[in-house]
């Protein structure tokens, strides 16, 4: 399928308009671990997803990561157009957790449409509501769910994803997405070990008992 099959609101489009979209995207395939946009300093243009997956996140003082949101077939990232929209004062990072085919739509085009058109202006600030309530989520999550709530959750959400207890993923990477330390991360999967929930080898968390990770994610 092409581009007017993954914008939820084409049909919305004036001819003009979607003529301006068409003749300006530029079609491209990322590597697994490319770094797409970095910063608020980098215009990269909007992104739409048409297969794999995308992660943004930001960097602490000290260097560590921690996503704010991840995107699916289909999803569209505004964080990536900075200088559309001069109130973000953080800087966020875009990078392909997958191979990825994406759409990118430059900015100004974007931007010129937008100021013409109601329903793109009404979507994009949908868009933007969501992505701040992603935000505050992680916010939330953070400052009031002890570390073992947010590692069981994860897990679970990632199996979710992925469609299987098997994850191909490592300490480190599960540490970036909190937001903490391998080290943390370490001990916290060695004790749902120890309990029988999960089952630890290289590079990979297999998912043993579902129910004890989300008695520990609901309580």
């Amino acid at each position: 399928m092409d581009f007017p099959h993954y914008f939820p609101i084409w049909n919305k489009l004036s001819g003009d308009a979607q003529n301006r979209l068409l003749g300006s995207l530029i079609p491209k395939k990322v590597k697994k671990g490319t770094i797409i946009h970095n910063g608020s300093t980098d215009c990269t243009g909007l992104l739409l997803v048409k297969s794999g997956q995308l992660r943004a996140y930001i960097l602490s003082e000290e260097g560590r990561e921690i996503t704010i949101y991840r995107l699916f077939d289909r999803d569209m990232c505004l964080f990536s157009a900075s200088c559309m929209i001069h109130s973000i004062q953080f800087e966020v990072t875009i990078e392909a957790q997958k191979d990825t085919d994406l759409w990118v739509i430059p900015a100004d085009i974007y931007q010129g449409i937008m100021v013409q058109s109601a329903p793109v202006a009404n979507y994009t600030n949908e868009l933007m509501a969501t992505r701040f309530s992603d935000v505050m989520w992680l916010v939330e999550q953070i400052m009031w769910k002890s570390l073992d709530k947010r590692v069981a959750a994860f897990l679970l959400e990632e199996a979710s994803i992925e469609g299987t207890d098997e994850l191909k993923i490592t300490h480190e990477i599960i540490a970036n997405h909190l937001g903490s330390h391998r080290e943390v991360i370490t001990r916290m999967l060695r004790y749902f070990q120890k309990e029988g929930m999960v089952r630890l080898s290289r590079g990979t968390v297999t998912l043993l008992e579902r129910t004890g990770l989300e008695q520990i994610r609901d309580a």
